[in-house]
């Protein structure tokens, strides 16, 4: 089965084109007019969106080297993330699904990121998944590819927007991961120390807004007292975060019968993240599995990757789908 699968719920404009779990294209034009601003405007964003998707499928389909005919099924995001982006790319998708006469499969954003681990990839079930990204951190329990819950959440910032909120403090550019994994590359991850917060209701959730305020009186401190190598500061921030994602990844693993750990979303291409990750995997001796980097990131092949999965299950979407900026993740 060949699925077209859209993503356009905040700041990148994709399509892409995957027969089974095969990628024959996957095109992904990241928006750079937000860099200015220190994050995504929400009508900048959408209005980029309408210039470009057309060329971008037109692109997609051109690299896949597929007819439209060819076609099963379209797969687009209808939520969570900016309303206006969300409706650019469910219109689209709407009219390629009503004028090919075929299924139209809306997929959640997470569907999308869970689904990212599988691309290429076989793994095996029951499963726990790591969802990090700018706008979610959340723990997943995988009984098979149909069949999911959370079983952890955030209870306040996201990973990725400790990271992006740190890069601020730091003087750092946006996006704010990529800048503090660049350079926290020459810094001492140990030379600072940060308290790793505790949730009482759940042992799994995690909280990163008090690591942020952390580093921002850390900051002041260490100015006060005649400065420091921004590089040691932020290669400490960012074990800091990272060692907190694992730790509750580690008690997750240790109170539930998995087979696989799988580590996805935006934050998962932290290279630092990847190599650290590798300590859980030794010492529970499980299957640790990330995506290609190219599939950490919002893309449309993690999209594409959650309809053909919907489209095995003829579990299609009314024409009449919403764009749904605010979905709830339980």
């Amino acid at each position: 089965m060949i699925v077209l699968g859209i993503e356009t719920s905040c700041d990148e404009t994709s399509c892409s084109i995957i027969k089974n779990n095969k990628v024959l294209s996957n095109v992904v034009k990241t928006q750079k007019i937000h860099q200015s601003f220190g994050g995504v405007v929400p009508d900048l964003a959408s209005k980029d969106h309408e210039k470009k998707i057309t060329i971008i499928v037109n692109e997609a389909i051109h690299k896949a080297n597929v007819d439209l005919s060819s076609i099963d099924g379209i797969a687009v995001t209808y939520g969570a993330g900016l309303l206006g982006s969300l409706i650019v790319g469910l219109n689209f998708a709407k009219g390629l699904a009503l004028g090919l006469n075929i299924p139209l499969i809306g997929i959640s954003h997470l569907e999308g990121h869970l689904s990212s681990g599988f691309i290429n990839k076989t793994p095996n079930f029951p499963s726990l998944s790591l969802i990090v990204s700018g706008g979610h951190t959340q723990i997943w329990k995988l009984e098979n590819i149909n069949n999911f819950k959370v079983i952890s959440n955030t209870v306040d910032d996201a990973a990725g927007e400790a990271f992006d909120k740190g890069a601020r403090i730091l003087g750092l550019g946006y996006p704010g991961g990529p800048e503090i994994e660049k350079i926290a590359k020459t810094g001492n991850p140990f030379k600072y120390k940060f308290t790793i917060p505790e949730v009482k209701k759940n042992k799994f959730n995690f909280s990163f807004s008090g690591l942020k305020t952390s580093l921002l009186y850390l900051k002041k401190n260490l100015d006060e007292k005649g400065g420091y190598l921004i590089e040691d500061l932020a290669a400490s921030y960012q074990h800091a975060i990272i060692e907190s994602l694992l730790s509750k990844l580690d008690r997750a693993i240790s109170a539930h019968q998995i087979f696989n750990i799988m580590i996805v979303g935006g934050v998962s291409a932290n290279k630092y993240f990847r190599n650290y990750a590798s300590k859980i995997q030794e010492k529970y001796n499980l299957n640790l599995i990330f995506p290609d980097f190219e599939y950490c990131t919002d893309n449309a092949a993690m999209i594409a990757m959650a309809g053909y999965f919907k489209l095995k299950n003829k579990d299609f979407s009314d024409l009449s789908i919403e764009p749904n900026p605010n979905i709830i993740y339980k």
